[in-house]
């Protein structure tokens, strides 16, 4: 048996915190006794007060704050463990969150278009660690290699140019992120997948990308967006962007660029057009990755007993308030 949550204990400071406001509290009542002055006056105005009850409301509060905090800790015993092998490689999407990915050439946008091909990848890569890396102008890792697909969904809906406060289209440092992410003592069951409408040239991520050619990695690349463009909105002022000039930007997809990466590492690009068929070839070209049995030793049953420690809480808390802090008259 163990605490899922033992860093929750952190909430037992709060008990020598109401023990100090207790001390503080009843020293407050000597020193108001003391000023009346008149210890027959201050009898008489304290002859139906319980310091034993009150007293014994305060010990209830603080044990109640005990079994509170052990209940959020959540105590559990494991049940019987049970060896799942699983198929997979891993797989580092690696999204551009440009400004230039909020043009509407394709709709509703380009970054809205790559968040939904992500939900429908990572719905089909079950069996694989994911991870998320979102750049611009610089690199932000997001989400390392994981199996919680509901996190990687969460930070895909989440992915904006807001979260990379640098502009541009930097791919190598991207890349080299990724290739870092990986196991660097395994020379295959590792891919990228990056998505972007291309619009800068980077001259340094061909270098990088055959890197992780040497070691083992395949870059899969999306280009999202139209060669004729389309302006870019802001956000904020709702205006189209302007250049130094103050003419409208017209942001374009550069597929060469992301062709180069992809041929470099024997990958493939994909246009984004239509959904589905994207996410069947993308899909289709991560599963031709050899891969490798990952054996976890899992348990599949807990037996919590936060339920118990947060009802003695209750209890208690409830018993309190039936304590009156007054005497009770005699008959």
């Amino acid at each position: 048996m163990k605490f899922q949550h033992p860093e929750y204990f952190i909430g037992i400071l709060l008990i020598p915190l109401l023990i100090y406001l207790y001390s503080g509290l009843v020293g407050w009542k000597k020193k108001l006794s003391a000023r009346i002055g008149d210890p027959s006056l201050v009898a008489q105005l304290v002859k139906s007060f319980s310091a034993k009850n009150f007293l014994l409301k305060f010990v209830l509060i603080c044990v109640a704050v005990f079994f509170l905090v052990a209940g959020l800790a959540n105590l559990r015993a494991s049940g019987k463990a049970e060896d799942i092998t699983r198929q997979g490689v891993d797989v580092m999407i690696v999204l551009d969150v440009s400004k230039s990915m909020l043009a509407q050439d394709v709709k509703p946008s380009r970054l809205e278009k790559a968040r939904q091909l992500l939900y429908r990848l990572v719905d089909r890569l079950q069996n694989d660690r994911m991870g998320l890396i979102l750049f611009a102008g610089r690199a932000y890792m997001q989400m390392p290699l994981t199996t919680d697909h509901s996190a990687a969904k969460l930070y895909i809906s989440e992915a904006g140019p807001d979260a990379v406060p640098t502009q541009g289209t930097i791919f190598s440092e991207a890349l080299s992120m990724a290739n870092s992410s990986f196991n660097r003592n395994e020379h295959k069951y590792k891919a990228v997948v990056l998505i972007s409408d291309g619009e800068d040239h980077d001259a340094e991520a061909l270098k990088v990308a055959k890197q992780m050619a040497e070691d083992g990695v395949m870059i899969n690349t999306v280009g999202i967006g139209s060669a004729e463009g389309s302006e870019i909105i802001d956000p904020e002022t709702k205006e189209p962007k302007k250049d130094d000039k103050g003419n409208t930007v017209i942001s374009k997809l550069n597929e060469q660029e992301l062709v180069s990466l992809s041929d470099a590492t024997n990958g493939i690009y994909i246009h984004l057009d239509n959904l589905e068929d994207a996410t069947i070839t993308l899909t289709q070209r991560l599963d031709s990755i050899e891969k490798r049995a990952l054996a976890d030793n899992e348990f599949v049953n807990f037996t919590n007993y936060f339920p118990w420690f947060i009802g003695l809480a209750g209890l208690l808390l409830i018993l309190e308030l039936f304590i009156p802090e007054r005497k009770r008259k005699i008959a």
